[in-house]
């Protein structure tokens, strides 16, 4: 699996650790940035991994910034990417397997190191339960709602 991994400059030393996190994990990863603490926009880098998820350059996007909020609402701007933020594993797994999720987002200032590695693990492990029909039905009707916009 290919993931995509942003922040802005308050996101930036939880990326550290969760890029790493996940190549040792065994994925492939994009670095989008930010590279440092310079303050910037997180929109600038959300929209970079959102749009890698969305050309299929990536499957799964994770982006960060304080709270994970505005990650969240700019990566759902993106037609075909379904951004949910979690700060438990539940969430996370069942964003996949239950909504189809395909972008995680996290809150720097909100959650510590390690509960943000079992998340990540949750995220990238889940598997959309394509069996079952009413979750399809769902996601269709998500669609179908991202297609009249």
């Amino acid at each position: 699996m290919r993931v995509a991994i942003a922040c802005d400059h308050a996101g930036f030393y939880l990326k550290q650790v969760i890029l790493e996190y996940v190549k040792n994990l065994g994925y492939e990863v994009s670095d989008l940035g930010t590279m440092d603490t310079t303050p910037v926009d997180f929109p600038d880098f959300v929209e970079k991994a959102a749009k890698a998820v969305q050309s299929g350059d990536v499957d799964r996007g994770i982006v960060i910034c304080g709270s994970g909020v505005g990650a969240c609402i700019a990566a759902n701007k993106i037609n075909g990417v379904y951004a949910s933020l979690s700060h438990d594993t539940y969430s996370a797994h069942q964003g996949v397997e239950h909504d189809n999720a395909n972008v995680l987002c996290l809150g720097a200032r909100i959650i510590g190191v390690e509960l943000a590695k079992e998340i990540v693990q949750a995220f990238l492990a889940a598997r959309f339960l394509e069996g079952d029909e009413r979750f399809i039905r769902r996601f269709k009707k998500v669609q179908a709602i991202e297609a009249n916009q």
